[in-house]
């Protein structure tokens, strides 16, 4: 067996040199925080299949592991949270300089951030329609959500039948 990783090897990602105050207060939060299976993805999948539009869940061969996808119609869906993925994110910017570790907390969700952007470029690259909803947008109104999704899917679908014809 090779050497042996030390313990810290596992701990929390570092950010321009900043570290979380405190290394289990940081593990803790991130325990807390589902990656799979929250609220608002679990109340839209339902809202889905009653409109009977059909999915499937956690992707994990797509970039950024879409929380839904609509393989046949290339279509991703992303139920992002508010603080993790900054909503508004130079109010929550201020917001977090207020609080504790500041720095590391701006830097975490700014690089959150800029990975949803890689993640959705390269599924574009790759042929697919993104959509992301903010975690209130769904709570609030998940009618509006379903409805847009809908019109995409048809719309999709549309455009994949005039291809087909035109190809013939």
């Amino acid at each position: 067996m090779g050497p042996h990783r030390p313990l810290n090897a596992f701990r929390a990602p570092r950010f321009d040199g900043l570290a979380s105050t405190s290394e289990r207060a940081s593990a803790a939060a991130r325990a807390a925080s589902r990656k799979t299976g929250t609220r608002p993805e679990v109340a839209l999948r339902r809202a889905l299949y009653r409109a009977g539009i059909r999915y499937r869940k956690n992707a994990f061969g797509l970039p950024g592991k879409p929380d839904i996808v609509l393989f046949s119609l290339r279509v991703a869906i992303f139920c992002d949270g508010d603080f993790w993925h900054g909503k508004d994110l130079e109010v929550r910017k201020e917001k977090l300089r207020q609080g504790a570790n500041s720095a590391y907390w701006i830097r975490k969700i700014s690089r959150n951030v800029e990975r949803d952007i890689e993640h959705n470029r390269q599924l574009e690259q790759l042929g697919w329609l993104v959509l992301r909803y903010w975690e209130t947008q769904i709570l609030g109104d998940i009618d509006s959500v379903v409805g847009e999704i809908r019109q995409v899917s048809t719309d999709r679908i549309q455009r994949m039948r005039r291809t087909k014809r035109s190809s013939r």
